[in-house]
């Protein structure tokens, strides 16, 4: 059976928050409560020359994040009932009737994809639109996006149209968790990394 991802190609993204809207309306998510993140990566320095002039570094990409059902996730291993748990097609999921909401996951995943609900009292999450995905359609987010940034599919072809690449400034090592999201790097990654750049909108993507 396939195991699927996500491909995210950060050299594009417009920061738009097409995705993150679709997603939201599609899951018809409470305010506060965002399955899907987008997070905008911001550095800058000057550096005086040996001739007394000030140069400046600059750079700034976004970043387009949700649950990434990584191949060793952290929340599965978290969870004390059992209601976070691995599908046979790599879909990390949550079973409702088990969940008690007792934030572990969240405390656990590195990527902070588990959402807590306070009217429900229990965590949710991407679910990679598991419905879609078996009528054979892509998540919300993928096909709403209008620079075409985001892609789903099984792991396999991923790596073999994108690589295997699946990190950039400033998510976590990828060895953590073994995310099944796959990336393109913006031409400024490494400078973000050499900036310690920031992100400038925790605010708004804060749980």
């Amino acid at each position: 059976m396939s195991t699927f991802g996500f491909f995210c190609d950060t050299s594009a993204c417009s920061g738009c928050k097409t995705c993150q809207v679709s997603c939201k309306d599609k899951n018809d998510l409470d305010a506060g409560i965002r399955f899907r993140r987008v997070y905008e990566v911001v550095g800058a320095n000057w550096n005086k020359t040996d001739e007394g002039a000030w140069e400046h570094d600059i750079v700034a990409y976004n970043l387009s994040i949700g649950c990434n059902h990584c191949e060793n996730p952290a929340c599965v291993k978290a969870c004390p009932t059992k209601a976070m748990h691995a599908e046979l097609d790599g879909m990390i999921l949550i079973d409702p009737n088990k969940c008690i909401g007792c934030r572990y996951c969240e405390w656990a995943c590195p990527y902070g994809a588990p959402q807590y609900n306070k009217l429900k009292g229990i965590m949710q999450k991407c679910d990679f639109c598991r419905d879609y995905v078996l009528e054979g359609k892509p998540p919300a987010c993928v096909s709403s996006c209008p620079m075409r940034v985001l892609e789903f599919g099984p792991i396999s072809q991923l790596i073999e149209k994108h690589g295997d690449n699946r990190s950039v400034y400033p998510l976590p090592d990828p060895s953590i968790t073994r995310p099944a999201l796959f990336i393109r790097k913006h031409p400024g990654a490494k400078l973000a990394k050499k900036l310690n750049a920031s992100i400038i909108n925790r605010e708004e993507v804060k749980e």
